[in-house]
């Protein structure tokens, strides 16, 4: 299986094989990921987190990622189709992945038992709202945000400036992304979009953390150019199960900047977890 469709939409998915008498790992990529982008610098962390662990695993592109059908209209007004949506994302766009889409996600693979989450940035906010709401083994949140930093809005921005100077150059930003999406424009644009919308700078989820009952792992890259330890500190005040690592010499993708790191920390909380 490496697609399963939801509501009329077509999705990119990935099995990892391993036993299945504990919690599956599903994966919840970041902002500008997809089903391939776990795979970076010759390695398959995804895989190695299973075998680490003794689980099977999943992987899935959200909409508009890696080979997922795209967005209509991505840049254009938001128009509310009933289970999906068309145009700009709104700021709950990450509420309705969780409680919408991921359940949904999860019937199709056929994943009856409470999983284990493993999200990174947006798929680590997913993950924490998914968890609020639906039972779950575990959540382990990779630099998740729960509230809009300005170090964000900066990093956004110089993205977006990245995206547009760069052109085709196969250096440039749209080149290199485009290596892992099937529309890349369709990808950057849900993202950038809706984070540079002033409607988003209110973006809090701290009460949402707050219902949070399962085991809560959290990491996060003392070098995150993309947010601080201020959200996982926030998260903590809320969930004060939540276990914290900060990871140094790491920047936004601990699973990429210190795989080794990551995989043992996640290692040693997972032990603990069914």
């Amino acid at each position: 299986m490496n697609r399963i469709e939801i509501e009329g939409v077509g999705l990119e998915v990935a099995h990892i094989p391993g036993p299945n008498d504990r919690a599956p790992l599903i994966f919840l990529h970041e902002g500008l990921g997809s089903v391939a982008m776990w795979q970076q610098r010759g390695r398959h962390w995804p895989r190695e987190l299973c075998e680490a662990s003794g689980r099977t695993g999943w992987l899935y592109s959200r909409r508009g990622y890696g080979q997922s059908d795209p967005i209509p209209d991505v840049r254009g007004d938001p128009v509310d189709l009933g289970f999906w949506s068309s145009g700009r994302h709104l700021p709950d766009y990450m509420h309705r992945e969780a409680w919408r889409v991921l359940p949904a996600v999860l019937a199709a693979l056929g994943v009856t038992r409470p999983p284990v989450l493993v999200g990174h940035s947006d798929g680590a906010t997913i993950s924490l709202l998914h968890a609020s709401q639906h039972p779950v083994a575990a959540c382990i949140a990779m630099a998740p945000h729960v509230i809009v930093e300005d170090v964000s809005l900066r990093a956004i921005s110089q993205a977006r400036d990245l995206y547009l100077s760069g052109g085709d150059s196969p250096a440039g930003l749209r080149a290199r992304l485009a290596r892992y999406h099937a529309d890349v424009d369709n990808a950057f644009w849900q993202w950038n979009d809706i984070w540079l919308d002033p409607a988003f700078a209110a973006y809090d989820i701290r009460g949402e953390c707050g219902r949070i009952r399962a085991p809560l792992c959290l990491v996060q890259g003392l070098g995150d150019e993309y947010g601080t330890m201020a959200q996982l500190r926030a998260i903590e005040a809320a969930a004060p199960q939540a276990c914290i690592t900060g990871l140094p010499d790491c920047g936004h993708s601990p699973h990429t900047d210190q795989p080794d790191a990551a995989t043992a920390a996640l290692r040693t909380f997972l032990e603990t977890v069914d």
